[in-house]
């Protein structure tokens, strides 16, 4: 069994590093505390390391360059405490600079001390202008002894054809690290998040943003935690795993069986994943 804690997370404006470590020491022990082997932080959840370059939070360039300088020190805390507590982390998501792209990165972080990365491919409107993020990089697969663990950040779970990769790759959990504007935003990624469970048969947890904060890409954040499910033999009949309060900053924790998902592709009542291919060279016909 493995218990993945998914965050709902307000954003705080720090005065020097020490409150930023203490704010996340804080977080990772009580999750690790109450058993949780994986922890998911949101989408954007780094905009607050802008507080540390004391730069105007009304001017979104100066804030997300400074996001981006400090990108590298962040990973390394949180890097310490997933080794401290023998833990798995996705890291809260930000942007950082790839040559002359501006991208949006996710951080994988064993307890090994080892640390990978996924890179958001599809950007929303918002994004792309005035933001200027652009997608980048290749789908990555993450071993753990949880299984194979893939990312998609936010927007990207709302693609059936990008879970679609990473499931026949042999991803048993994908991590959805989201941060949405609107209540109906946040449930267009529940919604997908919950769909690629369905069709992938896997399991798949989402972590969200919220509250106020000053600067433009997030002054606004709505959503929950969740861990969601294919429902089927032997896992809850709503698909729902656990979910959070909406807006209720803390954790949501839920318990995974990989045993649980071989059981549902051998022996459910439907089997999406092997059966995804059926739907291929389907002719379409006008009356």
């Amino acid at each position: 069994m493995t218990r993945i804690a998914a965050a709902t997370y307000p954003l705080d404006w720090f005065d020097g590093w020490p409150d930023y470590e203490a704010k996340m020491r804080g977080w990772v022990s009580e999750a690790a505390g109450a058993g949780a082997d994986i922890l998911l932080f949101p989408e954007y959840g780094a905009m607050e390391l802008a507080s540390l370059s004391g730069v105007d939070p009304a001017d979104l360039d100066a804030a997300t360059a400074a996001v981006a300088d400090n990108m590298a020190c962040a990973t390394g805390i949180l890097s310490d405490l997933a080794r401290a507590h023998g833990v798995h982390v996705v890291a809260p998501s930000g942007p950082v600079r790839a040559g002359d792209a501006l991208i949006n990165r996710a951080h994988f972080l064993w307890p090994d001390g080892r640390i990978g990365h996924q890179d958001k491919q599809i950007m929303t409107p918002w994004e792309i202008s005035p933001w200027r993020v652009a997608g980048h990089g290749p789908l990555r697969l993450f071993d753990t002894d949880h299984g194979r663990i893939a990312i998609l950040v936010c927007y990207d779970c709302e693609f059936p054809l990008l879970a679609r990769k990473v499931t026949e790759a042999g991803a048993d959990l994908i991590l959805v690290p989201s941060a949405t504007e609107t209540v109906a935003g946040y449930h267009r990624v529940r919604i997908g998040a919950m769909a690629r469970a369905l069709e992938g048969q896997c399991f798949t947890a989402m972590a969200s943003v919220t509250g106020p904060y000053p600067i433009e890409a997030v002054d606004v954040s709505h959503g929950a935690g969740g861990i969601f499910c294919p429902p089927d033999v032997g896992l809850p009949e709503t698909g729902i795993v656990a979910c959070g309060a909406l807006d209720k900053a803390g954790w949501t924790y839920g318990d995974i069986d990989l045993a649980a998902l071989t059981r549902v592709r051998e022996e459910g009542g439907v089997r999406l994943r092997a059966d995804w291919p059926l739907q291929e060279g389907r002719q379409l016909e006008r009356p």
